[in-house]
């Protein structure tokens, strides 16, 4: 490859991984012939695969980079996941630039052995007689001391073969062993034991947590430190191997998860196969459909399984989390006509089922969310010209929104879009004079629009193709008037939340379109934006009002105390959050009036929360405690877009 098409190689696969899922998985790198050339994993993708094109280049990673035509990105829920899953397609595919696995070794498992008493170990090697596996765990000593935990807590046998023995071991004698080999112990209460053990290797492990945490409390109360450290080790251990993986289990019939993401006539299919107990892979599919959801699912299913690729016995699709396992009885016919048999078309209804469908599911959103913005928002702008009757496709849309709470601190948002994308350097509010003490939407929109345009005007600015207004009829004649006052030939229009409808100047009727429109989303996208913008200042000046006050009436706290206080926690929710000890220390008050100062930065907040809901749009209102939380958040993040 000559250096001219290795740098716009380079600049392709580059553009790629700046734009990588920010969630763990696995990468492979394919050739110009879409062989799988190298397999890696990664904590995060989007970082890894940025690190092969940041700094100076090693031989290695300049030959890959040669040689790679694409890059393909498997989005799992886990580092684990990732390892798993990164194991079986190395040894699947065998890349040329990938480690070759020269000793084989798997993972470990926890074999627990059949028959009237069961033994438990680790093994890496499967026996089909009978035994249950759980597994694999990469982490070797998490199963070691899960194991350790195991031997102490349930007495099972510890020889090999089971023989008749007239005394017991040593094993019995410490308590290790319930000695089966001497009659010491039934089989139905072995299995008491076997029960238990498979409930925590099953992941049903919260009983044992709080049982494992109570002694460790224990211990340490009576000193025994070493003691509550094996507790916590334990503890951590059980935890670390509670999740089951869903890479990797041991159901060796086959099956297919089919999860999908959609947006106006575009569907992603993702497809994730189980063969052997391992996934051997995962396929997207493109289509183009305005059919309904489960038409366009039955037609993707006909076209996917083919005499080459026939179904498995069990598929497993993704219909909500709520959805019943789906009946369709005429593909179910189609099934038996082409291949003989009908595969099972189920709802998942084991976590391990529901795990898989939701990484599908991730792995579609993410394909769909590339195509959209391969695509650009052109195609969404066009229809929204041809809805609203423009001369233009709207390139610059900007929108309006209020903020108020009965009148007291009003705001107006502007929010700017290019092209479909956030243009945050043209992002401006208001703060609103006309209408301080009264409570009058059409007033205040008049006042922010006439603001806005009158200043572009003068300086000979861009001006919008389309302004956007957050409410009805009444708020979109309000704006209109102004824009008509100032000469601009602007298209207006209005987006009534309640019925997402769309007003036009002076309209009897609204506008309604599909809610799969793309010319909707867009709009609704800066509708919301506006709203986040305008209630997020809103918010921040009505906290200002509630912040000395709430301080300076605790009693022996005036104005310079009370700056002192603000200065040193910047925010209510830092001092509603503040040791009373450390809030005395470092605002050389009492450890009394400290607490008192806490408690009305408290009740400042809970006040906050109570007016945020009042705030909120019709239908939106938070709950109290949830709005207190979302008001801290918002508190200590002080970096707001503004102009």
């Amino acid at each position: 490859m000559d250096n001219e098409r290795f740098s716009e190689n380079f600049a392709i696969l580059k553009a790629f991984a700046h734009d990588a899922p920010q969630e763990p998985g696995v990468y492979l790198w394919r050739d110009g012939e879409g062989r799988i050339i190298y397999i890696g994993k990664a904590k995060v993708l989007r970082n890894r695969l940025g690190s092969y094109f940041s700094g100076a280049k090693d031989v290695k990673t300049e030959t890959l980079i040669r040689h790679a035509r694409s890059i393909e990105t498997i989005i799992v829920a886990n580092e684990y996941e990732a390892l798993l899953l990164e194991n079986t397609l190395i040894k699947q595919h065998t890349p040329k630039y990938n480690i070759d696995l020269k000793d084989g070794k798997s993972y470990p498992v926890i074999r627990l052995t059949a028959g009237p008493f069961p033994r438990i170990f680790k093994t890496r090697h499967i026996v089909q007689d009978g035994s249950r596996y759980f597994g694999p765990f990469p982490n070797v000593q998490a199963v070691d001391t899960l194991l350790e935990l195991v031997d102490k807590l349930f007495p099972l046998r510890k020889c090999r073969t089971l023989r008749k023995r007239d005394a017991p071991c040593m094993y019995f004698h410490i308590g290790r062993c319930a000695g089966p080999c001497c009659g010491k112990i039934t089989g139905a209460e072995y299995l008491v034991h076997i029960e238990r053990i498979q409930k925590i290797l099953s992941a049903e492990i919260d009983s044992l947590i709080i049982e494992l945490t109570e002694r460790m409390h224990e211990a340490a109360a009576r000193l025994l430190f070493e003691r509550a450290a094996q507790l916590r080790n334990a503890i951590n251990a059980v935890k670390a191997l509670s999740e089951s993986p869903a890479m990797v289990d041991f159901d060796h019939e086959g099956r297919d998860y089919i999860a999908w993401a959609g947006e106006s006539i575009f569907t992603t299919w993702s497809v994730f196969s189980m063969r052997g107990g391992k996934m051997t892979g995962r396929e997207l599919y493109r289509t183009r459909s305005a059919a309904e959801e489960t038409e366009s699912l039955e037609t993707f299913i006909a076209a996917y399984y083919t005499p080459d690729r026939p179904p498995p016995h069990r598929i497993f699709i993704g219909l909500g989390d709520d959805a019943a396992s789906p009946d369709f009885p005429f593909l179910k016919r189609w099934f038996k006509e082409q291949f003989g048999y009908a595969p099972e078309l189920v709802a998942p209804d084991e976590k391990r089922h529901q795990a898989v469908l939701a990484m599908a599911r991730q792995n579609a959103q993410e394909d769909l969310r590339h195509r959209l913005k391969e695509r650009g928002a052109g195609p969404a702008l066009d229809e929204l010209a041809r809805a609203l009757g423009l001369r233009t496709r709207p390139e610059r849309i900007e929108g309006f929104d209020i903020a108020q709470l009965d009148g007291k601190h009003p705001v107006a948002s502007l929010i700017s879009f290019k092209n479909g994308v956030p243009d945050k350097k043209n992002y401006r509010y208001f703060k609103l004079r006309s209408v301080v003490g009264v409570v009058d939407d059409f007033a205040a929109m008049r006042e922010a629009v006439h603001r806005r345009y009158l200043r572009l005007i003068r300086e000979g600015a861009e001006l919008p193709d389309l302004v956007l207004i957050d409410g009805g009829i009444g708020q979109v004649n309000a704006a209109k008037g102004v824009l008509d006052q100032l000469g601009m030939d602007s298209g207006i229009v209005g987006l009534a939340k309640r019925e997402e409808e769309l007003w036009l100047p002076h309209a009897r009727e609204p506008i309604r379109l599909s809610k799969r429109s793309e010319a909707l989303k867009v709009l609704q996208q800066i509708r919301d934006e506006t709203h986040r913008f305008a209630t997020t200042l809103n918010q921040k000046l009505r906290s200002k009002d509630l912040l000395f006050p709430a301080l300076e009436s605790v009693e022996g706290i005036g104005p310079k105390r009370a700056a002192a206080i603000m200065k040193a926690y910047v925010t209510l929710p830092a001092i509603a959050a503040a040791a009373p000890e450390d809030l005395a220390d470092r605002c050389g008050i009492s450890e009394t009036a400290a607490r008192t100062v806490r408690a009305a930065a408290q009740l400042a907040l809970e006040d906050q929360a109570v007016a945020k809901t009042r705030l909120a749009p019709r239908g939106e209102a938070y709950p109290v405690g949830e709005a207190i939380a979302l008001l801290a958040a918002e508190a200590v993040n002080e970096d707001f877009d503004k102009k």
